[in-house]
C-alpha cells in the first residue's frame, strides 16, 4: 500500500492526484474543498463517538443482567437475545436487539416437495386457502431472496397431516444463521401518552 503523498504548504491535490498551487485554485473551489473536508472530518468523529457509544452501552447493559441474574443465583447462557429497560419514571426505554441473519440450506426444497405433496391433494378437496398462504410463503422478495419470516410462520400451522409435519421439521433443520446484527435503541415517552418515540440516532432521522 502507498503511503499517502505529502502535500506541501500553498498546494492542494486535485481528483487525479496532481498538486495544484493554491493560487491557481478559485476562492469558490477552495470553500467548498475547505466544507467538505470539515464536514467529513466531524462526521469521523461523531461515528467514532457512536462506536463508542454503542460498545459502552452493549457492555454496561450485559453488565445489568448478569447482576440482576446474580441476586435470583441463575447462570444466563450467552448474550443473545432482546432485552427492554425502562425508566422508573417510565419515560425513557432502552432497547437491546441482537438480529440474526438466517438462510436456508438445500433442505428447505426437501420440504418444499412435501409441502407440493400436501397442496395437490388438499386442492383438490377445495382448501385453496391453505395453498394461497404455502405459495406465498415460497415467493422471493425483490432481491431474489427467500422471505425467511414468511417460511418460518409456517410452522405455526396447526396441520396434522405427517408429510407436513415432516415438512416442518425439514424447515427447521435447514435454518442456518450466517451471521447477526446488533442495535441500541432509545425511545421517549412524550406527554401524557402511552407511545415511545424513537429518538434517532441516525443522521437521516435526527
Amino acid at each position: 500500500m502507498n503511503a499517502p503523498t505529502r502535500i506541501p504548504e500553498g498546494y492542494r491535490q486535485d481528483h487525479q492526484g496532481r498538486l495544484v498551487p493554491e493560487d491557481q485554485i478559485k476562492p469558490v473551489d477552495q470553500l467548498r474543498d475547505d466544507l467538505v473536508l470539515s464536514l467529513v472530518e466531524r462526521g469521523r468523529q461523531l461515528r467514532e463517538q457512536l462506536k463508542a457509544f454503542k460498545a459502552d452501552a452493549f457492555s454496561e447493559i450485559q453488565g445489568l443482567i448478569d447482576q440482576s441474574a446474580q441476586e435470583y443465583d441463575v447462570q444466563l447462557g450467552g448474550k443473545k437475545g432482546n432485552v427492554q429497560l425502562v425508566s422508573f419514571n417510565g419515560r425513557y426505554k432502552v432497547v437491546r436487539a441482537i438480529q440474526e441473519n438466517i438462510t436456508f440450506d438445500e433442505r428447505l426444497q426437501a420440504a418444499k416437495e412435501l409441502i407440493d405433496d400436501c397442496l395437490r391433494e388438499w386442492t383438490a378437496d377445495a382448501r385453496p386457502e391453505i395453498a394461497t398462504i404455502v405459495q406465498d410463503a415460497f415467493r422471493v422478495d425483490q432481491a431474489g431472496n427467500i422471505r425467511t419470516g414468511q417460511v418460518l410462520s409456517l410452522r405455526r400451522l396447526d396441520i396434522q397431516d405427517d408429510r407436513w409435519r415432516k415438512a416442518m421439521d425439514a424447515i427447521s433443520d435447514a435454518v442456518q444463521v450466517t451471521g447477526s446484527k446488533s442495535y441500541i435503541r432509545l425511545y421517549e415517552r412524550v406527554g401524557d401518552s402511552d407511545q415511545y418515540q424513537s429518538i434517532s440516532l441516525d443522521i437521516a432521522g435526527v
